[in-house]
């Protein structure tokens, strides 16, 4: 199937994690990370963990929605941030997400409403975010100092 995908120009991507399987627990991190290097190796470009529309009881998730860094970490870790989303589908999993990820991490499963919402957060200018370093709007330095030096302006 990813051969005939490819063949017609698309990239497929595959969830790890069932919708009705619980949270994560050691073992089954250890399973999916080898299920999704499997499939990484027959084509699929990008990988996303399951976490349903409640985010609760299920993938990285317990029974009352407290994230799992830990677990977290190990697909991360496993696969990079570049290739590994997750699905994030209300404010306390999209926050803890990028809390604990930074701006970098990929978000899925986030309802149209809320878009901006995650956006300002990731972008550090969220009122809930200012406490969190990974968060922080970086200042250029360089744009300042390039600014100071172009012929015809002054600070």
């Amino acid at each position: 199937m990813l051969a005939m995908a490819a063949e017609r120009g698309l990239d497929v991507q595959f969830e790890l994690g069932k919708k009705h399987e619980g949270p994560f627990s050691g073992q089954g991190v250890e399973a999916l990370i080898l299920q999704g290097r499997r499939w990484l190796d027959a084509g699929a470009v990008q990988l996303v963990v399951e976490a349903r529309e409640s985010a609760r009881g299920v993938g990285l998730f317990d029974g009352e929605g407290v994230f799992n860094a830990a677990y977290a970490d190990l697909f991360a870790e496993a696969y990079g941030l570049g290739t590994v989303m997750f699905e994030a589908p209300n404010k306390p999993s999209q926050f803890a997400l990028l809390d604990h990820f930074g701006p970098e991490v990929h978000l899925c499963n986030v309802r149209l409403e809320e878009v901006l919402r995650v956006e300002i957060y990731r972008r550090g200018i969220h009122s809930d975010a200012f406490a969190n370093e990974r968060l922080k709007p970086r200042r250029s330095i360089d744009a300042f100092t390039t600014v100071l030096h172009t012929p015809g302006i002054s600070a």
